[in-house]
């Protein structure tokens, strides 16, 4: 150490740390004297070399070709070892930076009529037919759009090609037999170092609190269809580094005495759970239970971390950085917890009033809430006493505030409804053959404070639901759906609604002077259209179907024929009618008559 070190400049520091950890061989051994003490003792400076068959009892050299060998091989290795980090790097920043790039992209000269004609051919479209709110056949997960999978194909290109590229092989490399060896070890390290570098990004792209959504102008509901398709990557590489592990050992001949350490046990351990994860986070485990699958896919996920840091942490004792990743990694899961549990002691624990409105309807009224009536944005409920055994199931709903469901001269609570089947009325008085709402006038005060959730009961949470006068509520959010400032800056504001998705669109209508109202409701769900009587009544231009489907494409061309140069489409409801919307606002944009902006809101995540 002495004599070899000191053409480096080595710290003495540095020195006294390898002496004290490693000179016996094994970590939990101190040894005799510290390394300044031994050095002491070497009355004259050794010139035997230490044999590999000999006991070191005496001051002894390294043999020189045993040491040329140590160094060639870890100064190869540590080069390596760089290249595996610059390509993670890569990989996270070109993940982290390409919303951000494109978003900040379009505020260049001439970028907002590029955006707007390449948007029907890129931006809406789905990929596989028109699916895409709906699952495709068989529950096999949703399609992306078009400039989705443009990214998609980005990661996995950039994957492909830096988990396969530059790699050198030497002859002088003391640890494996050959070359073959050595190369299938880089391969290893390589996909090993790139599953972690998306290990954050996975996160990231999940989490509630995503800084890239206020970076960026892409919606909650593109990172969570991204999150599944980088976890898919994240995954691959996983099954990847663990089978070529497999095989090298195997070759080596070391794999009955490796698979017993613990290094290896907890490599294993995070492989199967990775595998797990890629089978149960499908589609039809989520339709099947949400719950149980939210549950399953958070433990999976700890133990997925947990096995990650001790194979790394035992088998290089944070040599090499590998923690890093993992750092990082924690640090987005914890910050959108913490952001999420900061967002519902601001808001504080609430007391709801639960009004049954009929035909598996609730209406939810939770007072005090000053949110405004900003347009596109959820929150997710709790209602711990619904089931006390999980009090940490929520749910995302619409934003509505209360004071939007009356006028300043409609009442909710005391109007009369007169639903007319097959009758609405538009400007200037004339009848159509749709279903007309009228109200009758009560004065009475308004407040601006509160906040009102419409549930349609259906499994889980929701089932439990029920007339309540003081129901305990905790409030996550708000949360935006998708970036509105595009929308917004139309000339006109077509939203459609279906059902329960009324609840979605109901905030634009004040936040824009030029909006009009496409609502189609089952029979069924005729106590919804009472319910919305207050809020009706103040729609100046409205198209309220009881019982019929609305025609899309027809609503469009109508618009187009009006003269409007740029229509801001929003859409809330079910799948079907989101991905029919969606189609026909592609459709009638490629034909440039008129620039459509597109806006769904599907909770279909």
């Amino acid at each position: 150490m002495s004599t070899k070190c000191a053409p480096y400049h080595v710290p003495t520091s540095r020195l006294e740390t390898f002496w004290e950890k490693q000179c016996t061989g094994d970590p939990t051994v101190a040894p005799k004297w510290d390394y300044g003490t031994a050095l002491q003792h070497v009355d004259q400076p050794p010139t035997q070399e230490l044999t590999s068959d000999e006991t070191l009892n005496y001051t002894s050299l390294a043999p020189h070709y045993g040491w040329d060998l140590q160094y060639h091989t870890l100064t190869f290795f540590e080069a390596e070892e760089r290249v595996h980090a610059r390509y993670g790097v890569i990989i996270i920043g070109v993940g982290f930076a390409v919303p951000i790039i494109l978003t900040w992209l379009g505020y260049l000269p001439y970028m907002t009529g590029i955006r707007e004609r390449i948007k029907p051919y890129l931006g809406y479209p789905a990929i596989v037919g028109t699916y895409h709110v709906r699952p495709l056949p068989y529950l096999l997960g949703n399609a992306p759009t078009a400039g989705q999978s443009l990214y998609i194909t980005l990661m996995v290109i950039l994957n492909v090609i830096l988990t396969a590229v530059n790699y050198k092989a030497t002859p002088l490399f003391a640890w494996y037999a050959n070359q073959h060896q050595e190369v299938l070890a880089f391969v290893m390290y390589r996909t090993g170092t790139l599953a972690f570098a998306l290990a954050p990004l996975v996160l990231l792209f999940s989490s509630r609190n995503n800084v890239l959504l206020w970076l960026s102008d892409w919606s909650h509901s593109t990172y969570l269809l991204l999150h599944r398709w980088v976890a898919r990557i994240f995954g691959i590489q996983v099954l990847l580094h663990s089978i070529l592990a497999l095989a090298l050992y195997i070759d080596t001949g070391a794999y009955p005495a490796e698979e017993k350490l613990p290094y290896w046990i907890w490599g294993a351990v995070a492989t199967v759970a990775v595998s797990i994860m890629l089978v149960a986070s499908g589609l039809y485990v989520r339709r099947w239970s949400y719950e149980i699958f939210l549950i399953t896919h958070i433990l999976l996920a700890a133990f997925v971390v947990v096995g990650c840091w001790y194979h790394v942490d035992i088998r290089f004792q944070r040599q090499w950085g590998y923690e890093m990743w993992l750092y990082a990694a924690c640090a987005v899961w914890f910050f959108d917890r913490l952001a999420r549990v900061l967002r519902v002691l601001k808001t504080g624990m609430r007391r709801a009033k639960v009004t049954d409105i009929g035909n598996g309807f609730v209406r939810i009224d939770v007072e005090g809430i000053r949110w405004g009536a900003t347009p596109g944005q959820h929150v997710y409920a709790f209602f711990p006493t619904l089931n006390p055994l999980r009090p940490w199931e929520n749910h995302p709903f619409s934003v509505l505030p209360t004071s939007l469901l009356r006028s300043s001269n409609h009442s909710l609570s005391t109007a009369s409804s007169d639903l007319e089947s097959g009758m609405t009325e538009q400007n200037g008085g004339e009848k159509h053959n749709e279903t007309a709402v009228r109200t009758k006038t009560v004065h009475d005060g308004i407040t601006t404070a509160g906040l009102t959730l419409f549930i349609r009961r259906s499994t889980g949470m929701t089932k439990a639901l029920k007339a309540h006068d003081r129901l305990l509520t905790l409030l996550d959010g708000p949360y935006p759906n998708n970036p509105t400032k595009h929308i917004l800056q139309c000339d006109r504001l077509l939203l459609i609604g279906g059902g329960i998705g009324i609840t979605g669109l109901l905030p634009w209508v004040r936040s824009h002077p030029n909006a009009k109202l496409c609502w189609s409701v089952k029979e069924t769900a005729e106590c919804l259209v009472h319910a919305m009587d207050g809020v009706l009544s103040g729609v100046r231009e409205k198209d309220v179907r009881l019982g019929r489907r609305l025609d899309i494409k027809a609503l469009l061309s109508l618009e187009v024929s009006s003269g409007w140069a740029k229509v801001g489409v929003v859409v809330c409801g079910p799948g079907g009618l989101c991905d029919d919307a969606r189609t026909a606002v592609v459709a009638a944009g490629r034909e440039g008559k008129a620039v459509f902006e597109l806006s769904v809101d599907a909770y279909s995540w």
